[in-house]
């Protein structure tokens, strides 16, 4: 049997032995598990729900002899919200570090997790600033890793050859997550807990405030469906580091428990991802679980360098011909 990731079976998780011997007794207990898991077994492969894990057949889907004889589909029980997210940081919580960039998303997993913590970006820039305030709150370990241009130069081209749709913000986030792969790599991680998910569950994006009410609804299953390619892309770089992304907020747990709350509600009185926030305040400071903070790529100071290293290479207004450029060296 080869597992990659983890497995949990009505929230206990199961070591290898433990599966092996479950799915001896009645194979079709794969269809109740959950974690973040690629799994094959006998003439059969399995992924998480939500495909968390990369691997060699559709995500939430049993494959036995090239055919589908199931789907993964565990349980959304029936927690509040704050239990939810608690039970799928815990679930998490017994190796890895935590991806602190100060923001509401990461702030909660890490203040959960109690694991060390790691941001990245250029000297003085908004995440690294934000993080260390955290990290300073929650008496956590933060590992700093400043990025230096030439750096990010040789990543770049890296990333690039990488990704399955290449364009200009794909490049910039890949190229962020480059950097937090590597630096998890080098510390000894395999797992990064990550705030992957809050945006697309919650409502974080600001088109969300601009968006009419009675449409709300319409825009989240739009873009919780868009998570299918964030997950090849960010799996994609990470597994270059021989790691990966665990995410909480992805938990079919959190998932259900957050489509419990009406859109209108998860989006309100001009505050995006509002029941997160609440939950927040359960554990940090308003100043933390309030704040609004930047994306990745603009809070690390990478896009801009990304801009201005095109810029030297001859492209000055556009990054995408810069990206094809990248691609074909």
């Amino acid at each position: 049997m080869q597992l990659n990731g983890w497995v949990e079976l009505d929230g206990k998780k199961l070591t290898k032995e433990e599966l092996s011997d479950f799915i001896r007794q009645d194979p079709a207990v794969v269809t109740r598990l959950g974690g973040e898991f690629y799994l094959e077994y006998d003439s059969c492969k399995a992924r998480d729900h939500y495909g968390i894990i990369q691997g060699d057949c559709p995500a939430g889907v049993i494959l036995c002899d090239n055919r589908e004889t199931g789907t993964v589909s565990p349980a959304c029980g029936s927690l509040s919200l704050a239990d939810a997210i608690k039970t799928s940081v815990d679930l998490r919580s017994d190796s890895g570090i935590t991806a602190l960039s100060g923001g509401v998303d990461s702030a909660l997993v890490a203040v959960l997790a109690k694991r060390p913590c790691l941001v990245v970006g250029m000297e003085g820039c908004h995440d690294i600033r934000q993080a260390q305030a955290v990290a300073k709150y929650t008496n956590l370990p933060l590992h700093i890793r400043t990025i230096t241009v030439p750096e990010i130069e040789d990543a770049i081209s890296v990333v690039a050859k990488n990704l399955e749709e290449p364009n200009p913000v794909d490049l910039a986030i890949g190229t962020t997550l480059y950097f937090v792969a590597q630096t998890a790599h080098d510390l000894g991680y395999e797992r990064i807990l990550t705030g992957q998910g809050a945006d697309e569950v919650f409502g974080g994006y600001a088109r969300y405030l601009e968006t009419a009410p009675d449409k709300l609804e319409e825009l989240f299953l739009k873009d919780f469906a868009s998570l299918k390619h964030q997950g090849r892309r960010d799996q994609g770089v990470a597994g270059l580091m021989g790691t990966y992304l665990s995410m909480p907020y992805l938990d079919i747990r959190v998932v259900c428990a957050a489509h419990t709350i009406p859109a209108s509600d998860r989006v309100r009185d001009g505050v995006r991802k509002k029941p997160l926030r609440d939950v927040a305040l359960l554990y940090l400071p308003e100043s933390f679980a309030n704040y609004e903070k930047k994306a990745m790529q603009y809070g690390t100071g990478i896009w801009k360098e990304i801009k201005r290293i095109a810029r030297q290479n001859g492209y000055h207004s556009s990054v995408s011909d810069f990206l094809i450029h990248l691609r074909r060296t």
